[in-house]
Parts: structure tokens; C-alpha cells; sequence
């Protein structure tokens, strides 16, 4: 039987049949007006030329269910019209949903008007009105300049060159040490995997990591933590690790601590409570600059602008990208608190004549068509109040997932936000192997989730509503179920 007709079977069931989506704070949202219909490939088509990211291509090809059309709303489409219920928000990104009108017509209205403008001395005027307007999302804490980057990987490399070079204008020439974390994920640049922590995406390239980079622990702990509902209460002490690497290195060696509020790609791990302040604290007392990685937090996944201000912590730096544009348009941002970028000016120009104060970016660092993407985007979070919604949201996805408890190899179950995520008992051997098996019946009764080891991830868009986390958790509860009767083991 081909996927089509499966999916549209149970689609029907979970009343999701059809392609009119009746979402309130979506209602104006149209299908795209271009027919695609001539630039469709076969299946036939897929094959070895594109070489996919983060896929088992052999796999993908032989059978490319997952290969979507169109998207409207929280739904995706597959190339019959079925629709899939988005519920990782495109890659943690699409956080107001898929086809947002006012997006789209800003898009297409400056590629018209301004397609490409290089940002190397000379510029256009977007830039700096977005970045006034991210800086309204951080009021308060002194938080002044904004770097425009292409990605979330490339924000993260941005964040760390600047702060190596605010502590050399400072005269801290010793201080080039990064620390990360254990299981964090910091994109995929030789710096990002560097600070980060999790092991596949480091072994293959362990030879040439960032030299003077060290790693405190991760967060989790199932026998102390299992089933936390939000923030767990127990974990607090864990940031005194910051301490013992500090002590091992000398804080006139460090430069920076980078670490994800929430730690998403890993598998959801929300911090403990009290876990922030105290690395907040610890780098403040040792003069060392605390980096926020805010690319899967930032922009309404926790119910707040960034985890920032959810968790009234500071940092020095915020790097961003995914919501930041709603996905629409490649970019990415480094947010610094004014000192920072006082120090490299002032440092730059005590001699006279004009310098460079930072010889770094990329040519697309600013790009029109970004640029305007994300002013509409901002405009579209202000306008549907969609923060507000994820924050009224929340509960109801808490109490939901948290009525899988007790299905068959569930281990643990994770929420903050509009972030969820259930871990499974993996399989000696094949630690995959159970999760991606739930991810893929899931997919075939028409809900989009993700899998990173052995966790099914949720990060559904901010403007779904309940009957849409319904169908999220109603789905993962029968694909959990069925996979424990019916799984065959992997060969």
C-alpha cells in the first residue's frame, strides 16, 4: 500500500483530512499562489546528486516517504496533498507556522526592490531598523548591538571571535580558553562543534577541534529527575562544575562560557532550578563572559522573547537564528551588552585613522531579503500575540505529555514551553533503533516529530492550538503503543 493512502486514512481518523486548516490565529493564511506542480519531482528522481544533512541518505532514498510539497499553517504536504502535522515547527524554527502572509509579501516585496546589498562599507538602512527592534524584545539589560550572521552555526563562531577580542582590547591577551558543555550543541562550524557536546557530531573531525576548549557536565540525571514537570528541583549544584574547570585552568585563561538556557537538540533538558543564576554568578565573579545560545530558545519557544527573560538571567551575549525570521530566510544574530562593543571601538581607534574594528562577517551578513523577513517576522509575533500564546499553551502540552507516563519503555518525560520531549528504553546495540521506529508510525499517521537518540522531540508552532497538541500527543501515544507490539528488531 503506498504511504499516501495510509496517511490519508488516518488523517481522517484524527480529523485532519482535507487541505482547509481552521487555525484562529492562522485564519488569513492562503496556499502559495505559484503552481510548483510543473518543478515536482518523481520519486524516481531521488536520488544520489543531493547529498542530505544529517540523514542516512541510503535509507531516505531507497523509500522517500518524507518529501514534502507545500506548507499552510502547522501543516505540511506531501506531494498527493496529504497533510503532516508539523510538530517540530519546520526544525524548532517555523515558530508562526508555515505561509505567514505578511512574511511572505515583505519577502517578495524587497527582493523586487533591493535584492543584495554587501555590508562591507557601505550598507542599506533594514539592518539597522531590525536591530533596533530585537533590542526592543531585551529591555532593560543593556544590551546595545546586534551582528547579523547567515545561520545559527555562524552566530556561535561570531560570538566567540568577539569575545576573544574583547578581552584582547582589554588587555586580557591570556584569556582564549572557551568552555561548553557536555551534550550541547552549538551548530556545526569547527568552533560549534568544538564547545559543543555531543559525541557523533564531534568524532569524525576530533582531530582538528579549537585548541584551549574544555567541557563542564550536562544537566541530566534520570534517577534524580525522571518525570520533572518544567525546571527540575534537583540539579542546582551541577554549575558548581564551572568552578572545578575554572580552578583547573585559571580564569586568566578563560574567555567565555557558552552554554543553551535549555538544551534542545540533545534531547530537551530544561535547566534546574537556580542552575542559571549560579553560572551567572561564577562568571561574573571570575570575569568571564557567559554566552546564551538562544537559536532554539529565542522568540516564543519558552512563552518569553528569549530564555532570557523567562529566566531573568543576563548574559553577555545572545547568539539567535531559526525564529529569528520565522525560518522564511536564512539569518542569524549576535546580541551584545553595550561594554563589549564600547571595549573593541575604543580599543580599535587609539590610534588615529580608520580602522577595522573587527575583521570578521560574511556577505550576506545583513541581506536585504533577511533583513526584511525579520522585521515582518517580529511585527507577526506582536500582531497575533503568539509568545503570549505558547505562554497560555504550556500547561495544557505539560499535562498531555505527561499522561504518556507509563507507556511501555517510556523512561523519562520532559517539558518547558512549547518544548516537549519522551525518551525510551533503547535497544542493547541498536540505541536508535526504538525511537526512530515511533517516529516513523507517528509520520504515518500524519504528525511530524523529530528523534535525537534515543528522545522523541516536540516543538510544535506557537500559533497551534489545543486540538493541534491533541493530535501531537494522541499520535506519539499510539506510536509508542503499536511499536511495542509490533517492532521488529533491527538486523
Amino acid at each position: 500500500m503506498m504511504i499516501g493512502s495510509k496517511l490519508g486514512r488516518h488523517c481522517g481518523r484524527v480529523g485532519i483530512r482535507g487541505r482547509t486548516i481552521n487555525c484562529s490565529l492562522l485564519s488569513t493564511i492562503a496556499a502559495p499562489s505559484t503552481d510548483l506542480a510543473a518543478v515536482s519531482a518523481p520519486a524516481s528522481s531521488y536520488n544520489d546528486k543531493y547529498w542530505m544533512p544529517f540523514t542516512d541518505n541510503h535509507k531516505f532514498k531507497g523509500f522517500p516517504r518524507k518529501v514534502f510539497e507545500r506548507a499552510s499553517g502547522v501543516y505540511y504536504y506531501l506531494e498527493d496533498g496529504t497533510p503532516i502535522l508539523d510538530g517540530i515547527s519546520g526544525l524548532w524554527c517555523c515558530n508562526a507556522g508555515h505561509g505567514q502572509p505578511k512574511i511572505v509579501q515583505a519577502i517578495q516585496t524587497q527582493a523586487a526592490k533591493l535584492d543584495f546589498a554587501a555590508s562591507f562599507n557601505s550598507s542599506h538602512k533594514l539592518p539597522y531598523l531590525f536591530a533596533e527592534k530585537l533590542l526592543e524584545l531585551l529591555p532593560g539589560r543593556d544590551f546595545s548591538q546586534v551582528f547579523f550572521t547567515m545561520c545559527g552555526s555562524t552566530a556561535v563562531d561570531t560570538a566567540l571571535k568577539i569575545a576573544l577580542q574583547y578581552h584582547r582590547a582589554n588587555g586580557d591577551h591570556s584569556k582564549v580558553r572557551f568552555i561548553g558543555r557536555e551534550r550541547g550543541y552549538h551548530g556545526v562550524g569547527f568552533g560549534g562543534i568544538s564547545v559543543g557536546g555531543i559525541m557523533p557530531n564531534r568524532k569524525a573531525f576530533s582531530g582538528n577541534m579549537l585548541p584551549f576548549v574544555d567541557h563542564i557536565v550536562h544537566t541530566h540525571s534520570l534517577p534524580h529527575m525522571a518525570y520533572s514537570k518544567g525546571q527540575p528541583a534537583w540539579g542546582d549544584h551541577l554549575a558548581d562544575d564551572l568552578e572545578r574547570v575554572i580552578a583547573r585552568h585559571d580564569a586568566s585563561t578563560i574567555a567565555a562560557v557558552i552554554i543553551e538556557p535549555v538544551a534542545g537538540s540533545t534531547g530537551v533538558l530544561p535547566p534546574p532550578e537556580g542552575y542559571l543564576q549560579r553560572i551567572r554568578d561564577i562568571c561574573s565573579r571570575h570575569n568571564v563572559l557567559l554566552i546564551f545560545d538562544e537559536v532554539i530558545t529565542g522568540f516564543g519557544r519558552l512563552g518569553a522573547s528569549f530564555a532570557t527573560t523567562r529566566f531573568d538571567v543576563t548574559p553577555d551575549l545572545i547568539t539567535c537564528a531559526k525564529g529569528l525570521t520565522n525560518a522564511s530566510v536564512p539569518a542569524g544574530a549576535v546580541i551584545t551588552r553595550s561594554n563589549i562593543f564600547k571595549a573593541i571601538q575604543e580599543a580599535a581607534h587609539r590610534s588615529p585613522g580608520m580602522q577595522i574594528e573587527f575583521y570578521h562577517g560574511y556577505t550576506y551578513s545583513g541581506h536585504p531579503l533577511a533583513m526584511a523577513a525579520g522585521i515582518a517576522t517580529l511585527e507577526v509575533y506582536q500582531e497575533q500575540a503568539i509568545f503570549e500564546n505558547a505562554a497560555v499553551l504550556e500547561p495544557y502540552f505539560e499535562q498531555l505529555l505527561h499522561s504518556l507516563k507509563g507507556l511501555p519503555h517510556v523512561v523519562d518525560i520532559r517539558n518547558i514551553g512549547l518544548m516537549g520531549a519522551v525518551e525510551v528504553a533503547p535497544i542493547a546495540g541498536f540505541p536508535v533503533a526504538r525511537s526512530m521506529d515511533i517516529f516513523d508510525r507517528a509520520f504515518e499517521k500524519g504528525v511530524f516529530l523529530r528523534v535525537t537518540g534515543s528522545t522523541i522531540a516536540m516543538s510544535p508552532p506557537l500559533v497551534c492550538e489545543r486540538k493541534h497538541l491533541d493530535q501531537i500527543v494522541d499520535t506519539l501515544r499510539q506510536s509508542i503503543i503499536e511499536s511495542a507490539q509490533l517492532m521488529q528488531m533491527p538486523h
